[in-house]
């Protein structure tokens, strides 16, 4: 016997067919890829009676079912409809399925074709071909895909029912008189079913209630179960299984029915047409759960149950049919007179019939997301009824038959179509205590002569269109709603109200009256008050008090008074200085970030003793007050935030005061030193930033905190590697930045340690030994000493940035940054943000700059191409964007290749929170924006597709952008088309920034571009954005890319000046356009790769982490801005001048493209360097994509010499491409040698990076091969290079590249792969 659940085949020979013979009816529910009624019906295999409904069917036909199967059930006669399908042959059904959800069956007039070409011109698509193209593509699957026949999904089988022939006893184990026979067993719903003869087809059905009871393991018998019901006429079946897997799924199914108190079937996203027909069987069902399915009210199959069987269940209580498209209301429903719970919301419903009147006992009666304009008069007799939703349908007014459903307390109508609310209509209903309006579009309220309306206790009119808002008429009101209105006044009655939420609008006024004695909450941030009202110090209840973003200038004086205030938020005011009453003062969160204190209270820090966290960044506070006049503190401070004032080395020591201090935030301020014997004292102390200060060192009693996991010191000149890697407990370190020389470190590296940062610090120099050390952190950034003096026209643009995991430690953005993109006249950046997840991010980093790159062969209309590659994108995220999303934005810096003497274009195209800022002339210019709720289109889009929009504002509760990448389970409400903007780039422009959703949710762009428009170094500016966001108050993870401009007046090609025009030009880098270097999940033991912006900072990074650190692609880390291109010393290169577009060409070597972000426009040494021994194993290309993933290996220095000679390659290789894989051999090419010969041809660095160590040889992981399109899903790609990757060799060159491997083989011994550490030579070169 076998599991229905399993695939049935039909068996291509004709085999004898079971019992009856009959075909299977097509359609039903968990089946596979059933063929419908065909000229020649499927025969079944010999042992399979497994179908389950052909069983339902046939055990129906002339029998009465025991237990309370109801004898009403209609005869079935599959036999029939196999003979007439005998007659008419037809086509196989076509099914599609969205997103890899449930699948639907099309009807008969709908077209595959039309279907897939909407739903592409809905995700974004502009024109017919390029939409018949994104269609022919096999990878479109993930979104849209179609079946012939119905496609089996196992999950939704078995929880459909499971069925298959076996040995079934029945009664105690010990009576000789039970017998084991064959029977046919099935599981539906909450009963066994189990058929009382052997020809399982005919007579009565044994049913076992399994609610309540039990399944034990029987040890006597192999892969054996015994099933129980409850009760005290419990009877017991032991089944043995044929085989440990069905034994399992059956253990497990029944184990989950038996241990539920209530009788509920969940039978949800199960793509059903139709109901079981086994499912009859249980009688006493309570709950059933049946949303996201396609049942119809009398489906066209002969025979099938459709939703007018339900009234069959005759104790149904619940009944949840959402999101089954039904069109009309299911009325069999109503016959149902035990329904307390029905819920046919996103049904597409129209109307709602007469007939709803009859369920008497309905409670809760959901119709949200439909299209309802009215009620039936007759719904006012469900006098249970005590819930109503009737949200995201299309009233323009409060239906009146509510007026007669007094049981229900609350006016459910968010998402409506009502422009005017009028109060009369309220007064008729004294039960409503609760009114939701959000997301409608109201402009006013229409008294007509009400006085008061008593009853309402919650009102809630956010994101309506209201201009001033009288509130007094609600004199009970207790919680008030009036977010993103566009309020500028609003008058409240006092009396009972405990909540105010009036965020987001223009408030000049607020006036509440009386006093409010029980309010508790108040929030009137992002307004334009001017000052806050006096009696908000007599309001004897309130806790929180949020009126940050306000203009305000001054605090009342006796605010602090206020004794139960526990939390002040008063950042981004006007405030020069704060009240000095304290007395009884209970503040736990004081925030006063943004204004223009010079000084706190100087008691502020005595008096306030339950003070917790104090942020006080960006003010212009030069001292702080102290914590106590003796010794002896009463401080539980844990959290204090200084960033960007004045403070100077005399504020330090008053720290000490504040014993329990947890994390100190003193970033870009004046400290010069930070006195030893105070930092002994922060014992407690685990997170610091100091950095953007003159301090020269770090005290060596930063030891004393032993609880310290994060220290934070860029951009200061501390010339001493600190003493943080005697910290047992630290995991992140950044010192990039500063004038280090040497680093110290212990036998051991601290256990959690996973990111270093040492970039920017141009005098280190590390030891062979040390940097073998390093190499074991997760994530170790370093510099490489630079090629020395360089000549030639300055860089257009240099990158840097940085990447900061949020509280929860994961790092959920990446940032992408190719320097020189496509030919190097372009440049592409990004920031990708996963909000909680960290995969969507990574797979956005490692392909979008390929995908750009196909686009632009395509299109060269920007919007275009930009619109094209986040579409298609989509498509990329395969099923990880499925139930995962991200937002993104890409800059692409393009220069005309017609004009070389024409300006470059920046194009900005961004989904989601993340975006790109532009300044210019000191000034920000916003060249993204964010599609949320607040956009008008945006909301008027979603509401044509009846998302629900949940009260946090998020689209069904996911997320609070409407156009985004992955998430398609939400399409079509969610979209990936962005926002696309071109411009011109002008000298006037300086630098642009792109940040992700946490760095902008705490800057604003003015600040942001204030920050950092007088730092020199893009990695620094980069590193500043992100250590502001963070003492601003962001948890978020944050990436930040700086990218610095210098657009000459004419930006003109300075190699047509230089008589080196006639040479094309080439690309200086090593990877091709198309490629991002990506250095991801190698073990531990791996030593880095080198990485810069300016080809002087390299990244060495093992074990990279996709979830906690800065993931990069092409390693981003950055540096200085290049002081120039070519290296003289180089014999490569000619002596003429080149410009920073165009390199030059080395033609005796292979040309690369470089897309990794590894060197800036600034390409150091392209030739030999002298001090560069040691060639590096590696592969290249010349075509537009590498084919294959890459592994550098380390070779010994002694094989140097022989491979020099090789280093001058004919001139017809340079033209060609060869891809070479340095995998394992394919047979029938030749034996691989040591391939250090190829692989450094003309192209090693001068940086001295080190290549990693990763168990026998090192992976460079080329992300990037997606062109190849392996079947097992574009992300399949394996960690590991495939042993099958071979070389792709023009057949022109082929003689000639066997000749140089044999060349190359005969001067050396075969090359040892696994080198021990002690071997390892002690300079490595790699050609990054």
């Amino acid at each position: 016997g076998s599991s229905s659940s399993e695939e049935l085949e039909a068996d291509p020979a004709p085999a004898p067919t079971v019992a009856t013979g009959q075909p299977r009816r097509p359609g039903r529910p968990g089946h596979p890829r059933q063929p419908s009624p065909s000229a020649s019906p499927p025969r079944l295999q010999q042992k399979a009676p497994r179908d389950v409904d052909v069983l339902g069917g046939a055990a129906r036909e002339g029998s009465q079912e025991e237990a309370a199967a109801a004898p009403s059930a209609p005869p079935a006669t599959p036999r029939k409809s196999g003979v007439t399908a005998e007659k008419a042959p037809s086509p196989p059904t076509l099914y599609v399925q969205l997103h890899g959800e449930t699948t639907r069956r099309l009807e008969a007039d709908e077209k595959p074709l039309q279907i897939q070409n909407d739903y592409l011109f809905q995700l974004g698509f502009g024109e017919l071909w390029r939409v018949q193209e994104e269609g022919m593509d096999s990878e479109v699957g993930c979104l849209i895909r179609f079946y012939a026949g119905k496609p089996h999904s196992t999950s939704s089988s078995e929880r459909i029912q499971l069925s298959g022939m076996y040995n079934v006893r029945k009664g105690k184990m010990q009576l000789p008189v039970n017998r084991w026979t064959r029977r046919q067993v099935i599981l539906c719903g909450t009963c066994l079913i189990v058929s009382s003869v052997k020809d399982s087809l005919t007579g009565k059905m044994h049913v076992l209630p399994l609610i309540g009871g039990k399944v034990e393991e029987v040890k006597k018998h192999q892969h054996c179960l015994a099933f129980s019901s409850s009760g005290p006429q419990s009877q017991t079946y032991y089944i043995c299984f044929d085989t440990f897997t069905e034994y399992l799924r059956w253990l497990r199914q029944v184990s989950k029915v038996a241990s539920q108190r209530i009788s509920s079937v969940d039978l949800s996203c199960c793509s059903l047409e139709h109901l079981p027909a086994n499912l009859f069987y249980s009688q006493d069902l309570t709950h059933l759960n049946l949303k996201q399915n396609f049942l119809r009210q009398n489906p066209s199959l002969p025979a099938a149950r459709g939703l007018s069987e339900l009234q069959r269940f005759t104790k149904l209580k619940s009944l949840n049919l959402s999101n089954n498209h039904l069109g009309d209301f299911p009325l069999a429903v109503c016959s149902i007179p035990t329904l307390a719970e029905l819920n046919v919301s996103c049904n597409a419903l129209r109307a709602v019939p007469a007939a709803v009147g009859a369920m008497h006992n309905l409670q809760t009666f959901l119709l949200d997301g439909n299209f309802l304009q009215s009620l039936p008069a007759e719904l006012e007799n469900m006098h249970q009824l005590s819930y109503l939703g009737l949200s995201f349908n299309e009233f323009t007014d409060i239906p009146e038959v509510l007026e007669k459903l007094t049981a229900v307390d609350k006016l459910c109508m968010s998402g409506n179509c009502m422009e005017t609310l009028r109060l009369q209509a309220l007064r008729r209903m004294p039960h409503i205590k609760h009114v939701d309006l959000r997301l409608n579009i109201i402009r006013k309220l229409v008294a007509d002569e009400v006085d008061f309306l008593q009853h309402i206790t919650q009102l809630d009119l956010r994101d309506n269109k209201l201009g001033d808002l009288d509130a007094m008429i609600f004199n009970n009101i207790e919680v008030l709603h009036c977010e993103r209105n566009q309020l500028v006044t609003l008058n409240i009655c006092g009396y009972f109200l405990k909540a105010l939420y009036a965020s987001y609008n223009e408030l000049v006024q607020l006036d509440v009256y009386p006093v409010p004695n029980h309010l508790s909450y108040m929030d009137v941030s992002r307004n334009h008050l001017e000052n806050v009202p006096e009696w908000v110090c007599e309001s004897r209840k309130l806790e929180v008090l949020d009126i940050g973003h306000n203009q305000i200038c001054e605090l009342p004086a006796r605010l602090f008074c206020n004794s139960s205030l526990r939390k002040l938020l008063a950042g981004h005011n006007r405030l020069a200085r704060l009240p000095e009453r304290l007395e009884r003062t209970s503040v736990e969160v004081l925030d006063v970030q943004h204004n223009q204190l010079i000084e706190l209270p100087p008691n502020l820090l005595m008096k306030a003793d339950s003070l917790r966290f104090l942020n006080a960044s960006a003010n212009k506070l030069e001292t702080l007050p102290p914590a106590t006049l003796s010794e002896e503190t009463n401080s539980i401070l844990q959290e204090l935030y200084l960033t960007k004032n004045n403070l100077t080395d005399k504020c330090v020591p008053l720290l000490t005061g504040h014993p329990r201090l947890k994390i100190l935030h003193m970033a870009y301020n004046r400290l010069q030193s930070f006195p030893a014997s105070k930092m002994a004292k922060l014992e407690e102390l685990e997170e610091i930033d100091i950095s953007g200060n003159k301090l020269k060192a770090i005290p060596t009693t930063i030891m004393n905190c032993r609880r310290m996991h994060t220290v934070i010191a860029h951009s200061n000149c501390i010339e001493v590697f600190p003493e943080v890697m005697q910290l047992p407990e630290i995991k992140c370190v950044d010192l990039s930045c500063n004038e280090l020389s040497e680093v110290t470190l212990p036998e051991n590296l601290p256990p959690k340690l996973q990111e270093l940062d040492l970039t920017g610090n141009p005098r280190l120099a590390l030891d062979h030994k040390t940097l073998e050390l390093l190499n074991n952190i997760r994530c170790f950034k370093i510099d490489q000493p630079s090629a020395g003096d360089a000549s030639g026209a300055p860089a257009v643009w240099s990158h840097g940035y940085t990447e900061a995991s949020g509280v929860k430690n994961k790092l959920c953005v990446a940032a992408l940054s190719v320097n020189n993109f496509c030919d190097n006249r372009e440049a592409l950046y990004g920031v990708f943000d996963g909000d909680r997840n960290v995969e969507v991010p990574y797979l956005l980093q490692c392909t979008m700059s390929d995908i750009l790159a196909e686009e632009l062969q395509k299109t060269k209309n920007e919007e275009e191409y930009m619109v094209n590659t986040f579409i298609v994108m989509q498509r990329k995220l395969g099923t990880a964007g499925q139930k995962l999303g991200g937002a993104a934005v890409l800059c692409h810096i393009k220069h005309d290749p017609v004009d070389p003497g024409g300006s470059f274009t920046l194009t900005s195209a961004n989904v989601g929170k993340c975006q790109t800022v532009l300044c210019r002339n000191g000034k920000p210019l916003p060249l993204s924006r964010s599609y949320v709720m607040s956009c008008e289109e945006e909301l008027k889009r979603i509401k044509q597709h009846k998302a629900i929009i949940t009260e946090d504002g998020k689209v069904n509760g996911v997320t609070e952008s409407t156009r985004i990448l992955g998430y398609t389970f939400l399409h079509p409400s969610v979209v990936p088309r962005p926002h696309v903007q071109s411009i011109l780039l002008t000298p006037q422009d300086e630098f642009f920034i792109l940040g992700s959703k946490g760095l902008w949710d705490s800057l604003s762009i003015e600040e942001a571009v204030e920050a950092v428009r007088n730092v020199p170094d893009a990695l620094a500016a980069a590193k500043k954005l992100c250590t502001l966001a963070q003492s601003y108050g962001c948890h978020d993870s944050i990436s930040a890319v700086v990218v610095q401009l210098s657009v000459t007046e004419d930006s003109f090609c300075c190699c047509e000046l230089s008589g080196g025009g006639s040479v094309p030009p080439p690309s200086p880098g090593i990877f091709p356009p198309s490629v991002n270097m990506v250095i991801k999940d190698r073990p531990s033991d791996g030593l880095g790769v080198p990485s810069s912006s300016s080809g002087m900072a390299s990244e060495i990074s093992s074990e990279l982490s996709t979830s906690e650190m800065s993931s990069e692609v092409g390693s981003t880390a950055s540096d200085e801005p290049p002081s120039g291109t070519l290296n003289e010393s180089s014999p490569a290169y000619p002596s003429e001048q080149r410009c920073m577009l165009h390199p030059v060409c080395l033609s005796n070597s292979f040309q690369r493209q470089l897309s990794s972000a590894t060197f800036s426009s600034a390409f150091s040494d392209n030739g030999l360097d002298s001090d560069d021994e040691e060639p590096i194993e590696g592969v290249f290309t010349n075509g537009s994509r590498v084919e294959v993933e890459v592994d550098i290996h380390c070779t010994r220095a002694k094989e140097k010499e022989k491979q020099q000679h090789l280093l001058q390659v004919p001139a017809e290789a340079s033209d060609e491409g060869i891809v070479i894989s340095a995998n394992e051999d394919e047979p029938g090419l030749p034996r691989k040698a040591d391939f250090s010969a190829l692989g450094t041809i003309g192209r090693r660095r001068a940086n001295g990076s080190v290549a990693p160590q990763e168990r026998s040889h090192n992976v460079i992981e080329v992300a990037t091969d997606a062109p190849l399109r392996k079947p097992g899903g574009y992300f399949a790609a394996p960690a590991q290079p495939d042993p099958e990757d071979q070389f792709i060799i023009p057949p022109e060159l082929e003689e000639e590249v066997k000749e140089i491997m044999k060349h190359h083989q005969e001067q050396q011994q075969p090359p040892q792969r696994q080198f021990q550490m002690d071997q390892l030579p002690d300079c490595y070169d790699t050609p990054l």
